[in-house]
């Protein structure tokens, strides 16, 4: 007989960066539906309220915390007050991000370049050396951050990105074998294409607008290129995602640590 796994996490509490966004938001309701308390973090606080608003049918705890990741001073209040309210926290998913423009490289702004560093590399460390300061003062618990199937191929037009990317893989790796004799679990989630929604439809369409040799010009045709590339031809969800974040928090997956998890179309 096949079990469905569930993933409790009754008594537990899970931080969630980005928690405004579709795969915050998406893990939000995948933990709260298994009994988990949520701290979410996010610099848009009307979406974030409304996203706790929605949190409430599960009747589970949730606080909300506004938080620029980029800000080290930021990210340290935001674990104080999250800590305060909810007691404690147990695991963390690591998920702020910005995809940045797409251009070629040679026509790559430099600003925006520095954006992207600055809130996926930046930012991810700043999360991730809070949680581990946390995390080992409490025994144990962990770290999920998010990385993208940018990181492990390199995709056209979007320098930034995967460079970004790249190292947050990186990081989790290091970041693995620096936290496990503190019984911390470090692993990334790297989704390839997930939707539908704005992020794909963004997607697509700036890379038919790049002009490269990658791309058609119509974004209808670019969407059909993409998903012909995925070994499932089809997009992955928000839901497999949430999916994949809880099993790697989940006890079902305590043996497992410096993994990528690639959830590439539902592959």
């Amino acid at each position: 007989m096949t079990r469905k796994a569930t993933y409790q996490f009754a008594g537990k509490t899970i931080l969630i960066t980005g928690g405004a966004g579709d795969i915050g938001k998406a893990t939000a309701h995948r933990f709260a539906a298994n009994g988990a308390s949520l701290a979410l973090l996010d610099l848009n606080e009307p979406k974030m309220t409304d996203v706790a608003e929605e949190l409430k049918a599960y009747n589970v705890p949730v606080g909300t915390f506004r938080c620029d990741v980029t800000s080290a001073d930021d990210v340290a209040k935001a674990f104080t007050s999250a800590i305060e309210q909810l007691g404690r926290i147990d695991y963390i998913f690591n998920n702020a991000g910005y995809q940045g423009i797409f251009a070629k490289t040679d026509e790559y702004p430099e600003d925006d370049f520095e954006k992207v560093i600055e809130i996926n590399v930046i930012g991810v460390f700043h999360i991730l050396k809070a949680a581990a300061q946390h995390l080992r003062d409490i025994g144990g618990g962990a770290i999920v951050n998010m990385a993208s199937y940018a990181g492990v191929v390199g995709p056209p037009n979007m320098l930034a990105y995967g460079a970004s990317k790249f190292a947050v893989i990186g990081m989790t790796q290091t970041a693995a074998k620096d936290l496990a004799p503190y019984n911390i679990r470090v692993n990334a989630l790297s989704p390839a294409l997930i939707g539908p929604g704005f992020m794909w439809t963004r997607q697509t369409q700036l890379q038919a607008a790049v002009g490269s040799q990658y791309f058609d010009a119509d974004p209808k045709v670019v969407e059909q290129q993409m998903i012909d590339s995925v070994a499932m031809r089809r997009l992955g969800s928000l839901e497999e995602v949430a999916n994949g974040v809880a099993f790697l928090m989940s006890e079902e997956a305590s043996y497992i640590t410096g993994f990528n998890l690639e959830v590439t179309g539902g592959l």
